[in-house]
């Protein structure tokens, strides 16, 4: 078997065990709809352009009058979590070593003699739901709609409200738990690293473990496991980057489950993005294909903020704070200078939310170039005929430009990173030297200065806001384990944090709507036309 990265992109996606789903095969109607749902998902990333987070059943008859209850159905049985209990119906829980009495570590001698706290009235019910959609669209051309059927009716929709539950499947003094860091760096890694740790040992887990560099550490001999204790992450957070340190790529998904077997890890937490989240869901799998009780939580870490039905990603408001300091240079550079011209280039593969949410933030921005929307550098309509004007008119202007945007223009190449991720042309160099060209050939003076503060805003500590959504993220990674629950992720769902079941948000990346209220919202401040 190849890489993780070229195996689990189908495999993971594609769930073939009642583990992953919890599929319910007793109404007809759901199976049609669910089967015809999963086939679609082949092509993952090379689809979307518009729709961004409505779970959809794709073939529902909308002239049926029972449409609705059919796709509730659907909707609640695609988002069922899976539990150890699919794969071990006798597994017996036990009451929760987690409790407001229990907010220290246990001591060693705990085992078998657990502290009761059942007065504490601080646990999830496994009934609680959080509404995924909060927006009622009376028409689908209203700005930023999302509908299900083309009347765009409203059909409630309820995820799985994250917490601490009063039952647990795992015994503390039993559970060996390991953390991975996977994909690139991004603010707020240690920070769910140490939440992670602490919540673990108040549950009474001292057996924890990191795995070094992703996923590559479960294969590579000379990569050893790195004890975690409260000790160990005490004060981790207060620097940028990964204690556990990061790859992207690794073994095949048989060759890591053969190293969990090995280790006796029954508790996994994967921190990562879209393929991380893949690999996750094709560890989980294999798991339950050989009858392990193993849990696999993910914890979305991508910094483009493009992970489906969650409201933000940790690391995504440290980026766009971040990237304020790059975007001040280039416009003081540029308006200090006669005919002054700056460039920034910010993170965003296939989605613009971080250009598009920094040049909102600073204010500064003329332009605001994403790759969910064409844009022409040349002609009459183009980038540099509107540079052109603002020179103009103003003197100078700022251009913010996501990596990902443009790749049309530039030329192609068929190399992929570690991860299987195309790696792209350098638009922002382009888009410099294009700049430079062009008033050069029409004769006027431009002074034009490119900044690219990439590996800076990565590198960064998380800020405030980052800092709790991580340690939220992490203490509800670890109730989600205790709970039972596997190949599900954690994020904030309306403000509310929620369990999701890893394919229903991995299945393409979430894009920037060019119909949304906050794209014209950065369209109004930047007062840029449409380039075509």
């Amino acid at each position: 078997m190849g890489s993780i990265s070229h195996v689990i992109t189908l495999q993971g996606l594609i769930p073939s065990t009642r583990c992953s789903y919890g599929y319910s095969h007793s109404n007809p109607r759901l199976q049609t709809l669910k089967f015809t749902r999963v086939a679609n998902k082949v092509g993952i990333f090379a689809q979307l352009k518009s729709q961004n987070s409505i779970p959809k059943s794709r073939d529902i008859d909308f002239s049926d009058p029972d449409w609705k209850n059919i796709y509730k159905e659907d909707f609640e049985a695609r988002f069922r979590l899976p539990h150890v209990t699919d794969i071990f119906p006798d597994a017996a829980p036990m009451h929760s070593t987690f409790g407001l009495k229990m907010r220290t570590p246990m001591t060693r001698d705990f085992p078998g003699n657990y502290p009761s706290c059942k007065e504490w009235h601080g646990y999830i019910n496994d009934n609680d739901r959080v509404l995924l959609k909060t927006i009622y669209y009376s028409s689908p051309t209203s700005a930023g709609a999302e509908c299900i059927d083309p009347g765009c009716n409203w059909v409630e929709q309820w995820v799985h409200r994250a917490g601490p539950r009063e039952k647990i499947y795992f015994k503390p003094e039993d559970v060996k738990a390991a953390i991975v860091t996977c994909g690139g760096l991004c603010p707020g890694l240690n920070d769910v690293i140490r939440q992670i740790v602490i919540t673990l040992e108040i549950y009474g887990v001292t057996n924890i473990v990191g795995i070094p560099f992703g996923y590559r550490g479960f294969s590579d001999k000379e990569l050893t496991e790195v004890p975690l204790s409260r000790k160990v992450v005490q004060n981790i957070h207060l620097s940028g980057g990964s204690l556990l340190g990061v790859s992207r790529g690794g073994p095949g998904v048989n060759e890591i489950v053969d190293s969990l077997e090995e280790r006796g890890i029954n508790m996994l937490f994967v921190l990562g993005g879209n393929g991380t989240h893949a690999g996750a869901n094709a560890i989980h799998n294999e798991c339950c294909k050989r009858r392990l009780k193993v849990s696999v939580i993910g914890v979305p870490k991508t910094i483009d903020n493009d992970i489906l039905l969650m409201d933000k990603t940790f690391g995504f408001d440290t980026a766009v704070e971040e990237a304020q300091r790059a975007i001040n240079s280039a416009y003081i550079e540029a308006h200090s200078a006669y005919h002054g011209i700056g460039i920034v280039k910010l993170m965003g593969r296939s989605s613009g939310f971080i250009a598009m949410h920094a040049a909102l933030a600073s204010g500064q921005i003329d332009i605001c170039l994403i790759p969910e929307i064409p844009f022409n550098l040349h002609g009459p309509h183009g980038v540099l005929s509107h540079l052109k004007y603002l020179i103009e008119t103003t003197g100078s202007a700022v251009v913010c430009v996501a990596e990902g945007a443009g790749q049309d223009l530039l030329q192609k190449t068929n190399a992929t990173d570690a991860s299987g991720n195309a790696i792209f042309g350098d638009i922002g160099v382009y888009i410099q030297q294009e700049t430079k060209k062009y008033f050069k050939e029409i004769g006027v003076h431009a002074d034009v200065k490119y900044i690219d503060p990439t590996y800076m805003i990565r590198a960064c500590r998380a800020n405030a806001s980052d800092g709790i959504l991580c340690t939220v993220l992490g203490q509800n990674a670890v109730h989600g384990a205790f709970a039972g629950f596997s190949g599900i992720t954690v994020g904030t769902c309306n403000t509310h944090y929620a369990y999701f079941p890893i394919p229903e948000v991995i299945s393409h990346p979430r894009l920037v709507d060019r119909n949304s209220r906050m794209w014209h919202r950065c369209l109004t401040s930047t007062g840029q036309p449409d380039f075509i």
